[in-house]
């Protein structure tokens, strides 16, 4: 992989090729593939972060497999989502990684400093939404944003929101977690002059049907600036969120 970057800085230095052709070539340089997995090692130079692992389905001993080949190309820090205690436990047996039972993430490295232009609040409507908050939080964290936490500060006590509205106000981008109804995420949007995500949990009772009302509600939300990811995905959330504070 390396001397196909330097032949291409090479031909570039020499005239062959242009920078625009140059940067093409770079960034179609081939993935690793380790027969079970193929490991995008220019997602950075693509996206601007490195390939993130899913691990559910996954076993340990592809996790390790996969880790290994992304600290060999020089990741500094590796962020591993849906992550189970076993799995974590056995990992943790070969390599050094911090586990956070509750959003199930595990990171291997050290979480970068903050860098982004501004803050990510990350809103819950109760405390049964922390799991897919922290994934949010986390994943933010992880691709070097300042995040600050507003757990369980849902509409059913709305003087609970109103009293972080200088957190709010002040935020380059919201993350709006609920389930139920999942009237947080207007509620927000009504408040704030930064784009909102909003995420959708399974958490309710019967009719709540594991999150589709939630999910139906935000994307009928009236309140302008509210965009809206999928059922759970604090991870996309928390992605998307780390893109916008990094341009914007």
């Amino acid at each position: 992989m390396n001397n196909d970057i330097r032949d291409t800085l090479q031909a570039l230095k020499d005239g062959k090729i242009t920078v625009d052709d140059a940067v093409l070539a770079i960034k179609k340089q081939p993935f690793e593939d380790l027969g079970y997995a193929k490991v995008d090692h220019h997602r950075k130079i693509r996206q601007g972060a490195a390939e993130v692992i899913y691990g559910a389905g996954k076993t340990p001993q592809q996790i390790l497999g996969i880790i290994d080949s992304m600290k060999k190309d020089g990741v500094k820090t590796i962020l591993i989502t849906r992550l189970q205690d076993d799995q974590a436990n056995i990992i943790s047996e070969t390599c050094d990684i911090k586990y956070d039972q509750t959003s199930r993430i595990g990171i291997v490295g050290e979480i970068p400093e903050a860098d982004g232009i501004g803050s990510i609040v990350v809103a819950t409507g109760g405390t049964s939404d922390i799991p897919v908050a922290e994934e949010a939080a986390l994943t933010a964290e992880v691709h070097g944003n300042k995040v600050i936490r507003l757990y369980d500060v849902g509409v059913a006590g709305l003087h609970r929101l109103l009293s972080h509205v200088d957190e709010l106000m002040d935020a380059k981008v919201v993350i709006a977690i609920a389930g139920m109804e999942g009237a947080l995420a207007s509620v927000i949007g009504g408040l704030v002059d930064c784009p909102v995500i909003a995420v959708p949990t399974s958490v309710g009772y019967g009719a709540s049907f594991g999150g589709l009302s939630a999910l139906l509600s935000m994307l009928n939300s009236c309140a302008s600036g509210v965009s809206v990811v999928n059922i759970d995905n604090g991870f996309g959330a928390g992605y998307l969120a780390s893109m916008i504070n990094h341009r914007y």
